[in-house]
């Protein structure tokens, strides 16, 4: 089930940012700056252990890449970055999805969801 974090981070000027976790995925969204209107989504899921982030933005459609979080070294501090990734599992994304989105207001999981079920 996915549960919203309070008190995201959000960059001034741009739309609002909301992030979902849940037990096999996170969600986040982007707004529109009238904070009504998703432009886009990004799913962060494991397949093989590894993480994987699926992102749709409004006018360029899917993007998918694994997420390479550097060396586990505590002397570094790094950042993760998304290297390109090959073929989309949209069985399992779309299952996920279902079984854990029960929580998320109708209309944005019907968004989500539509646009899942589209390119699948």
């Amino acid at each position: 089930m996915l549960v919203e974090y309070k008190n995201v981070r959000q960059v001034p000027g741009q739309g609002l940012r909301r992030w979902f976790e849940g037990n096999l995925y996170e969600l986040v969204v982007w707004y529109q700056p009238d904070g009504k209107t998703v432009e886009g989504f990004q799913i962060l899921y494991r397949l093989n252990r590894q993480e994987r982030a699926l992102t749709w933005r409004e006018g360029e459609g899917f993007d998918h890449a694994k997420v390479d979080s550097g060396t586990p070294s505590p002397f570094k501090n790094l950042t993760p970055i998304l290297l390109p990734n090959g073929s989309i599992p949209w069985p399992q994304v779309l299952r996920e999805f279902a079984e854990g989105s029960a929580a998320l207001e109708p209309d944005l999981r019907d968004f989500v969801r539509r646009r899942l079920e589209a390119q699948a």
